[in-house]
């Protein structure tokens, strides 16, 4: 890893981008067609680190990833050998540092009649993983690992009796520890229902559904049935992933004078949080050539410099926006008043302990700029910012680009184990750099 100076723009930033596939929808591309009897070609894939490890465990079970060479690994054909055609991997799976190959494929795997063992970088080796084995655990899985089968390397070894369909109450909103009830779900004796708290990103529903497989929502459960055979469909095309959006949504709010048009950006409803709190902070966003995407929304967005305010960001909005809070923070330190953050304890739990880094950070080019009371924080905007700090990502993607915005909209910063951003974003930094010429 190596560190990144970034400069303050020097005018404002002008362009059109092409936004990089979705990183949720990427993964579960693969592994919903790695399940299929066809062939299933997938477009706009994110070639992130993140999901090219989902993409070795499937071919580490036997199904063929074919990646076309000249298109960056953006475009793949997936060939699997059916719903039950997995075959057992001939060494550990590793996950890298990628907690949704990991907690999705514990559920898929946990339903499989061989031993799994998985692996993973040391940040990912750290994360609890007990939201989810402790609801497979009650559907008879078998998982073992460090921390009382919490941690790290995890083992799944074949359910004696099969797994058993349930209704599970959960006491976080996380697409991911749905989704892996759901993939078990699949393989259950009966139905299998997750009821949440607040309604969770739905594509694994969505993309569920482009294979064949309905699943019933009511309120905020949703439940799937046993699945016999996936319908696959001949192509998937991944939207632009809003979340890597959002750095320039911000950077292109906050550096004045600046205009870009995102193209094909991902607007999944259950996505959009970044979207209602900004255009509540004041900013000039337009919508252009709305369509559907891969079975999901999608538009151009073009965004045009705006003076922020500060609002308030409540704890029911977190599951549509939780990746997109530090990015948030940095557009709050540029903005008029303060921004509230309510019930962002999920922060702590992420690649690094965000919410921690957050505050360093902000403190760090402003003194005082932001306080944090348990799981809440505010960010008092409007600020001056002390120049050439020195940032610690913590190996942490999200905030190593959240930074990175910071650095060009105020006077440069210097950016700790910068090559992170690989996990999700690849051309962050030269598209970046091309902006700021």
């Amino acid at each position: 890893m190596s560190d990144k100076f970034i400069s303050r723009a020097a005018h404002g930033l002008r362009g059109t981008l092409d936004i990089p596939g979705d990183k949720s929808i990427s993964h579960r591309s693969i592994m919903l067609s790695a399940l299929a009897d066809t062939p299933v070609e997938i477009s706009n894939f994110l070639p992130g680190q993140d999901c090219l490890s989902t993409a070795a465990c499937f071919q580490a079970m036997g199904v063929d990833v074919e990646f076309a060479a000249a298109t960056g690994k953006t475009r793949l054909q997936v060939t699997g050998h059916g719903l039950h055609g997995l075959q057992e991997p001939p060494h550990i799976l590793d996950a890298g540092n990628s907690g949704t190959t990991l907690r999705l494929m514990l559920g898929l795997m946990a339903a499989q009649p061989f031993l799994t063992t998985f692996t993973g970088d040391a940040s990912l080796s750290e994360r609890p993983m007990g939201r989810v084995v402790k609801p497979l655990s009650q559907m008879g899985a078998q998982i073992y690992g460090r921390a009382e089968n919490t941690k790290l390397p995890l083992t799944i070894v074949p359910a004696a009796g099969g797994l058993h369909g349930f209704t599970y109450e959960s006491p976080v909103a996380s697409a991911q520890v749905k989704s892996a009830l759901l993939l078990a779900g699949m393989y259950a004796d009966g139905p299998t229902t997750v009821v949440e708290p607040e309604v969770s990103r739905d594509h694994t529903e969505r993309m569920l559904a482009a294979f064949g497989v309905e699943t019933q929502r009511t309120g905020k459960a949703v439940t799937i049935r046993p699945v016999e055979k996936f319908t696959a469909p001949a192509s998937i095309e991944v939207p632009g992933d809003i979340s890597s959006a959002a750095y320039w949504l911000v950077a292109g709010s906050i550096i004045p004078e600046s205009e870009l048009l995102l193209r094909n950006v991902g607007l999944n409803p259950t996505r959009t949080g970044i979207i209602d709190v900004l255009q509540d902070m004041g900013a000039n966003l337009t919508f252009e050539n709305q369509r559907e995407s891969g079975g999901e929304p999608a538009a151009d967005i073009r965004v045009r410099a705006a003076q922020l305010h500060g609002t308030t960001v409540t704890e029911d909005m977190m599951p549509r926006l939780i990746d997109e809070l530090p990015i948030i923070a940095i557009a709050a330190l540029f903005a008029d008043g303060d921004t509230r953050v309510l019930g962002a304890h999920e922060l702590r739990v992420k690649e690094s302990d965000r919410l921690h880094g957050l505050e360093v950070a902000c403190n760090a080019v402003a003194p005082g700029s932001l306080t944090v009371d348990g799981d809440d924080f505010t960010v008092h905007g409007g600020q001056t910012l002390q120049a050439g700090q020195t940032l610690a990502s913590e190996l942490d993607h999200r905030m190593a680009m959240s930074y990175a915005i910071l650095g060009a909209a105020g006077a440069g910063v210097r950016i700790q184990d910068a090559d992170c951003v690989n996990i999700s974003y690849p051309q962050f930094y030269p598209t970046l750099e091309h902006l700021l010429k």
